[in-house]
């Protein structure tokens, strides 16, 4: 199998995660890691617990891994452990340290962060306000800052997120 960048796309709630890395995938003819905890809402109907979001980390992980043979140069991973771990710090008292454990691993070869510059969008379960989402994604830009993890935060439509993301992603395919 030929070598697989792994890209992280990270943001806030309502931030075009999704819609990015599903866009990146057909630009690039590859595969795409949709957002799990979407999933674990819709299948159970309810918000997330204290207890499952160890569980939702890793099957996170195991889907990327399910989708890394299908990849072709490139895997888009819509969201990763690091997002499960700062919503974690948000709305839980503690974070199993396995799941803390998960999120410092963070082996993707470049991580994409979304601006939340456009307007919020409420999203049944998921989502709570616009200003969760601006702590969000301040906070994650500090992790991303403190660990040294190179990072670009795109801005815009996603004509110009996409626009952003291929002039970065040409560095990486040199």
């Amino acid at each position: 199998m030929p070598d697989v960048n792994k890209i992280a796309i990270l943001g806030a709630e309502s931030s075009g995660k999704s819609v990015l890395a599903e866009a990146l995938a057909k630009q690039y003819q590859t595969v795409w890691v949709p957002e799990y905890l979407r999933e674990f809402v819709e299948v159970n109907q309810r918000v997330p617990r204290e207890e499952d979001q160890l569980m939702i980390a890793r099957t996170q992980i195991a889907h990327e891994q399910q989708l890394l043979p299908q990849a072709r140069q490139w895997l888009f991973c819509d969201t990763s452990p690091l997002m499960t771990v700062i919503y974690s710090k948000h709305y839980f008292p503690g974070i199993d340290p396995e799941l803390i454990m998960l999120a410092e691993q963070h082996d993707y070869d470049f991580t994409i962060v979304t601006a939340p510059d456009f307007p919020w969008t409420p999203d049944g379960l998921q989502r709570e306000s616009p200003a969760v989402r601006q702590r969000v994604h301040e906070q994650l830009l500090g992790i991303l800052e403190q660990r040294e993890i190179p990072h670009l935060v795109v801005e815009g439509n996603l004509e110009q997120r996409l626009s952003q993301v291929e002039f970065a992603l040409s560095f990486l395919s040199m």
